[in-house]
């Protein structure tokens, strides 16, 4: 009779138990959020990335459409209300959506100047086939775009770059002279 009625009876638990319960809580809490904050960050740096290599694509739809000859454009501008030729009004054609024009974790620059992106104004008017950056040649080392600033400072210094061979790294790599 008597074990029949202690597992009737309901335990509570103590103000104890429950503070201990709630500093774990606390402590995994303290722990796990710059966690999921880092990984937010790599996660933008890598949708950006993305975002750099369809511009690549939108491109190089734009070389076949014009002999394979580089567009004449600005760098950059400073409002979205100016005129001059940039990547988001040369390239807008060319994308599958305007949102490639905007790095994920830029909160401002786009929405104030039309992209999030450089052109390297260097290749204005250049043949694709033939390429020329600070003496050099290698495609691999000729940057086509860049991030305007380093948005991803969770995830390490520098700007993602988009080299002329197509992949983007996040170190900028101006070099002259033969590779090593």
């Amino acid at each position: 009779m008597e074990t029949k009625t202690r597992l009737l009876t309901r335990r509570a638990l103590t103000l104890v138990e429950c503070l201990l319960a709630l500093g774990l809580l606390g402590v995994l809490a303290v722990i796990g959020f710059p966690v999921l904050t880092r990984m937010r960050d790599q996660a933008r740096a890598v949708q950006c990335s993305a975002h750099l290599r369809a511009l690549g694509n939108a491109l190089q739809i734009y070389l076949q459409d014009h002999q394979q000859t580089m567009p004449v454009m600005e760098a950059g501008r400073s409002d979205r209300n100016e005129a001059p030729a940039v990547l988001d009004t040369v390239l807008a054609d060319y994308v599958e959506t305007p949102v490639v024009f905007r790095c994920p974790a830029d909160d401002s620059l786009q929405a104030k100047t039309g992209t999030s992106y450089f052109w390297n104004s260097t290749l204005n008017g250049q043949r694709a086939s033939s390429l020329r950056f600070l003496l050099t040649r290698d495609q691999g080392r000729i940057p086509v775009f860049s991030d305007k600033e380093n948005f991803h400072r969770g995830v390490g210094d520098g700007v993602n770059v988009l080299y002329a061979d197509g992949h983007v790294e996040k170190e900028v790599r101006f070099t002259v002279g033969p590779s090593r």
